[in-house]
């Protein structure tokens, strides 16, 4: 008989790996409370990172953490009541981000990123999504020599070790690229290997939708009815009571919840994120997905007009929204390229889970036979949701990997 598996959480992950799940002859029911992507998935800076082997760290240096402590930044702000309980998870991420660590972390993630354009563009051709995805890449604008000379010199070392690809423009190139950027910028640098998505929603529905064209099946349902039933799963649903021998979670900043209803104490942090889109001036054009390095926020040309996005927010995963960072970056913005009105009736909120060590958690549940694991990709969600849907599709199938995933095992914080 064909084995039953329920994915529960249908972000790009989720639905990533009941893609994968279902091609091997799987029955997969996948269940969210909302619809396919419309939570951290829905709201990102659109990009496919093939040049992101080296995950964000914690800043190190004394002078740059007292200058966040005045809590004015664009690229992080936090809420200081929320500090006390996140102080575990804060001195963890410290430690780790230390250079010697760092360095380990990232030669253990980098397959997971090497892998992330050629498992995404399997599945944007089987689901025919093409017209969502430029393959033009991404660029950094420096306001300084000091940090394009930085910038440039990580390039270079992660070109040497890791094979991205990057070019220099200076500041005539980048008016050439981008005429309606403006400001005294020195430089850019772009890198070339990564893709962009005009609309990571739609993206995520795309794949819904090839997935249930395999013969899957989406549901709304909620996962805090997860449990046991005999030798099976059975989860809540609103088709009724549904019922595996295999149950994934990849709820995404929620799963430190489900987990711990299940025994488990994952070291789960939360970093949250705001979006906003805009008309523009005029004819003015963007044409490139575009980083300020020195202020910290991102300008995207997406479907739905140019989409600003901010750091991070250090908060309570339930907190009402605070996007006095999107305030600041709209501020700066403006004066870089010629904004219109806003489009959105109120600024998006999403959460990003994040694992103090860097890295997701894949694999199987230590404790639980026929329970997996798929979450805390941190700023790589989108990217790393074909690589980690096959690798684990490949684990309970009992395939061999075709990397090895042994770095991001659940058993490391067991």
């Amino acid at each position: 008989m064909t084995k039953t598996v329920i994915v529960l959480g249908a972000g790009i992950v989720g639905v990533s790996t009941a893609i994968h799940l279902q091609r091997r002859g799987r029955q997969v029911v996948l269940i969210d409370r909302k619809a396919p992507g419309r939570e951290t998935s829905f709201g990102n800076a659109g990009l496919i990172q093939r040049e992101g082997v080296v995950p964000y760290g914690f800043p190190q240096q004394l002078g740059l953490l007292v200058r966040y402590a005045f809590n004015n930044r664009i690229d992080a702000h936090y809420h200081l009541k929320a500090l006390p309980g996140q102080l575990a998870f804060l001195a963890r991420y410290w430690w780790n981000s230390n250079a010697k660590r760092h360095e380990i972390i990232s030669k253990a993630y980098a397959p997971l990123i090497e892998h992330s354009i050629s498992e995404h563009n399997e599945l944007i051709e089987a689901s025919g999504a093409e017209h969502l995805i430029r393959k033009n890449g991404w660029m950094e604008i420096f306001r300084t020599a000091a940090r394009r000379d930085a910038e440039l010199w990580e390039a270079e070392r992660l070109q040497r070790e890791f094979g991205v690809s990057y070019e220099t423009l200076g500041s005539a190139d980048l008016a050439k690229l981008e005429p309606d950027i403006r400001g005294d910028f020195v430089g850019a640098l772009r890198w070339r290997d990564p893709w962009s998505v005009l609309d990571p929603h739609g993206l995520t529905a795309a794949y819904r939708d090839y997935f249930e064209s395999l013969g899957g099946r989406s549901v709304t349902g909620d996962a805090n009815s997860l449990g046991r039933s005999g030798k099976s799963w059975k989860v809540v649903t609103s088709d009724g009571p549904v019922e595996a021998e295999d149950a994934v979670l990849a709820l995404g900043p929620w799963a430190a919840v489900a987990t711990r209803r299940l025994g488990y104490a994952f070291p789960l942090g939360v970093k949250r994120g705001y979006h906003m889109h805009y008309d523009t001036k005029g004819d003015a054009t963007l044409n490139n997905w575009t980083l300020d390095a020195e202020r910290g926020y991102f300008l995207a040309p997406m479907s739905r007009g140019i989409r600003l996005t901010t750091g991070a927010e250090f908060a309570a995963l339930d907190a009402p929204k605070t996007p006095v960072q999107l305030d600041r970056a709209e501020k700066v913005a403006r004066t870089v390229f010629p904004l219109g009105e806003r489009l959105d009736p109120e600024p998006w909120m999403g959460a990003r889970p994040c694992t103090p060590d860097m890295m997701p958690v894949i694999g199987k549940a230590p404790r639980h036979d026929g329970l997996w694991f798929a979450f805390g990709h941190a700023h790589h969600g989108l990217t790393l949701g074909p690589v980690t849907g096959r690798v684990l599709a490949e684990l309970i199938t009992g395939e061999t990997p075709f990397i090895d995933i042994s770095a991001y095992s659940p058993k490391r914080f067991i």
